[in-house]
């Protein structure tokens, strides 16, 4: 995950023909399935590396594919969270209730974990078939109220906002044309983002591990912990060092993590 803004024009390898999912790393006989959700800005080609890492370890990684960037880029972006998570579930229920029983769960880091969340609500609330896990990353939990203007922001200001949060490579802001092409989907995003409110509803039966740095500027160790109110299922907390971005620099131990929390459901952290 080196930068959080994805190549508008780029095309990632991907090993489906599906629209919204891709498949970066097939295992021949997995332990598991984890479907993960890109951040604001994001695309499905920054979960690459952690596919190829969580393959080793009998994982198969999906990643999720927003419209409006990449392969998708000439189709209108998403205007709310509830759009994305709405897009993605016939592709995700296909891989969810395959015949071959391996069990499924869901990651997402910033923007992408607010969606997988509204995703797992989904599931919940249709009664279909329901993940085995929810794990969340740099994003403060769905209840609690602030409001992001980001959007609403001008070009060079939006720019210095994401270079704030250090997760990408300063050469990204010196090519003008780049910018020009991965300026829409970020701000589209960040909109998607700030017009997000937590609707009430019956909280999900799931077991859910929060992930966050303990140097994010955007989220507090409070918010992280408010997540346990959105479940009645166990709730662990994992703080590594780092700000927003903090898996790209604790990438392995993010990966270790991921595979104890899906192969020991009793493995809590305090």
């Amino acid at each position: 995950m080196r930068s959080p803004i994805a190549a508008h024009g780029a095309t990632p390898a991907a090993a489906e023909e599906n629209v919204w999912l891709r498949r970066y790393a097939e295992v021949p006989a997995p332990a598991h399935r984890l479907v993960c959700f890109p951040h604001a800005g994001g695309a499905a080609s920054a979960y690459l590396p952690f596919a190829r890492r969580l393959a080793e370890a009998g994982i198969e990684g999906y990643a999720v594919q927003y419209p409006g960037r990449q392969d998708r880029r000439h189709e209108p972006f998403a205007t709310t969270v509830g759009e994305l998570a709405e897009g993605v579930l016939p592709e995700l229920l296909r891989v969810l209730e395959a015949a071959d029983g391996i069990p499924l769960s869901l990651f997402g880091h910033s923007m992408g974990a607010t969606t997988a969340y509204e995703v797992a609500r989904l599931l919940h609330h249709t009664g279909a078939a329901r993940p085995e896990h929810l794990l969340v990353s740099g994003r403060r939990g769905p209840t609690v109220e602030r409001r992001d203007t980001v959007h609403l922001l001008g070009d060079r200001e939006l720019i210095e906002e994401v270079r704030k949060l250090q997760g990408t490579d300063p050469s990204v802001f010196a090519d003008e044309e780049l910018l020009r092409m991965v300026l829409p989907v970020l701000r589209a995003d960040y909109l998607v983002a700030g017009r997000y409110r937590h609707a009430p509803g019956p909280c999900l039966d799931l077991s859910l591990t929060v992930l966050t740095g303990d140097a994010d500027p955007n989220v507090g160790l409070s918010e992280a912990r408010a997540w346990r109110e959105v479940t009645t299922a166990d709730t662990a907390l994992h703080v590594f060092p780092g700000g927003h971005f903090y898996l790209q620099d604790q990438r392995e131990a993010v990966c270790r993590t991921i595979e104890e929390t899906l192969s020991d459901g009793n493995n809590r952290a305090r």
